[in-house]
């Protein structure tokens, strides 16, 4: 469980904005078997237990069909009691190496983004390259903190500890 480096990504320009779109890229090693770490991203059953940046944070509900074209949804609830729910669309699934999909939340209609998560598996577990793109400046959230913390609970259920 080796968070390597973060670093944001080369802004694009996007069609959607006159500003260029900006992306955070996240570079974490996992010690679990790719297989391992797709089914996590994968199955409604293992999402529930790491999805959320907060790390007191319960998932309240999870829909998951990973595969292009399908959708999904999960709602989470913060300590504070505040509910959150991000959906998108996949529009890439290669299994078990590439997903891609588009990201929004519930609370933000219209502003919408996309996700890109490659898995490369090796003898010490399987490295990720996560990049959350076309970040424009209508959303509030800090991405990369959020996505760190939500990682190191996938760390915890990966190593059976959540």
């Amino acid at each position: 469980m080796t968070s390597q480096s973060d670093h944001p990504a080369a802004p694009a320009p996007s069609p959607a904005s006159s500003s260029p779109a900006s992306a955070v890229e996240i570079r974490h090693r996992f010690d679990a078997a790719p297989a391992a770490v797709w089914r996590a991203w994968t199955d409604h059953a293992v999402v529930r237990r790491w999805w959320g940046s907060e790390p007191e944070g319960v998932v309240t509900s999870a829909r998951v069909d990973a595969r292009p074209g399908g959708r999904f949804e999960i709602s989470f609830r913060d300590p504070g009691g505040d509910e959150h729910t991000s959906r998108g669309e996949y529009l890439r699934v290669e299994a078990p190496d590439v997903l891609e999909l588009t990201w929004s939340w519930a609370s933000e209609p219209g502003v919408r983004s996309r996700v890109t998560v490659e898995l490369d598996g090796d003898d010490r577990g399987t490295a990720m390259r996560f990049v959350h793109g076309d970040l424009h400046g209508a959303s509030e959230h800090d991405y990369a903190a959020g996505w760190r913390r939500t990682f190191a609970k996938l760390d915890e259920v990966l190593a059976g500890r959540r």
